[in-house]
């Protein structure tokens, strides 16, 4: 029997396979708002045969947008056009999960195809960016605004608010996003952290927002429904962030209602050298799962079934988060069930195409 199409239970939730759409910017929305594209996009994955669909890094404010053009859920009024597109993903056997952003001090950019620039708060589509001190991504951009104590309880009750909203549009599986350098990863790596309050110094003080913000977003997310963390398990760069802080991290993460860690890396310096090769990123998860009793998810160059069966067979990371390969193939999971000789049902209406 294959690993990677064995079911997986996280509290009442129970996904089909192994095989997950990792959380990936679209920059396609206009103030927020979901549209065709996204439906389209997100609901031909459920038809391929995806167990999980975590939908891209979804903005709980407006200045907490990468680009202008980021997918929101900062607004009542954006859940509506969410509950279409959660509706049909279940409809076709994948569980709807939708990643909850803040951009910090890497916000207010162009889309990657208009150039990918920083818009300075003075121009227009421009916003003042914000982080934990007042250190700029690079040399290139505007330093953003160090936020004060009384501006993170703010971030804290826009991921509440936004949990909130995300169940209201039929998401099943949150996932707080504290990597890529955004501004809860900046808040825990010393590398963008230089406060003297009890947000910054210690390990204790710099990983205080994202603890807040899991506690926050698990007070009001159902007991039954998984709660996920995305974290950068190391910055790649002296002096950074390391995996073994990650572990330390997890502990305490799981200590507070998450249940399992999505373990990329890196995004927080635009110099960090990483050896980026097939399966780079697995080792992380595979530790994090060996040193806590968390699930993992990796991610990271998976791109064919028989590499995404070992890691879950070797028990390297419980799930597999694929990114640019669901890009490549929508239809990923029907394929390599075909190839590793699993079951795993084709919608009716493409039976007649099935492999025999």
């Amino acid at each position: 029997m294959s690993a990677l199409f064995s079911p997986l239970k996280i509290r009442e939730i129970t996904l089909k396979n192994r095989i997950a759409m990792s959380p990936m910017c679209m920059y396609s929305s206009e103030d927020g708002y979901a549209n065709d594209w996204h439906f389209v996009h997100y609901g031909s994955r459920a038809v391929g045969g995806a167990g999980l669909i975590i939908v891209e890094a979804t903005a709980v404010a407006p200045e907490g947008r990468i680009t202008p053009d980021d997918l929101g859920i900062w607004k009542e009024e954006h859940i509506s056009d969410l509950r279409k597109i959660t509706a049909f993903m279940q409809q076709h056997g994948a569980v709807a999960g939708i990643q909850l952003a803040h951009a910090g001090r890497k916000a207010s950019h162009q889309s990657p195809w208009k150039g990918g620039a920083a818009i300075p708060a003075a121009e227009n589509g421009g916003w003042q960016t914000v982080a934990p001190s007042a250190l700029a991504f690079s040399e290139k951009e505007p330093a953003p605004h160090a936020l004060t104590t009384e501006e993170i309880q703010q971030v804290i009750a826009d991921f509440k608010a936004a949990a909130v909203r995300a169940l209201e549009a039929g998401f099943q599986v949150v996932e707080i996003h504290a990597a890529h350098g955004y501004l809860l990863h900046e808040f825990f790596s010393p590398l963008s952290n230089t406060r003297t309050d009890h947000y910054g110094g210690t390990f204790e003080n710099r990983i205080r927002l994202v603890t807040e913000v899991t506690q926050a977003v698990r007070s009001v997310w159902p007991e039954e429904l998984p709660l996920i963390v995305r974290v950068s398990a190391t910055d790649w760069t002296e002096g950074g962030w390391t995996l073994e802080e990650s572990v330390k991290l997890a502990r305490v993460l799981q200590e507070n209602g998450v249940d399992l860690i999505d373990c990329s890396t890196g995004g927080n310096v635009p110099a960090a050298k990483i050896p980026v090769e097939p399966g780079y990123q697995v080792p992380f998860a595979d530790r994090i799962k060996k040193e806590t009793s968390l699930l993992t998810g990796a991610v990271g160059l998976i791109t064919d079934a028989q590499q995404a069966e070992a890691i879950i067979a070797e028990g390297k990371a419980d799930l597999v988060l694929l990114a640019r390969e669901f890009l490549r193939d929508p239809y990923f999971p029907l394929h390599a069930a075909h190839e590793l000789k699993a079951n795993l049902d084709w919608p009716l209406q493409y039976e007649r195409a099935k492999p025999r």
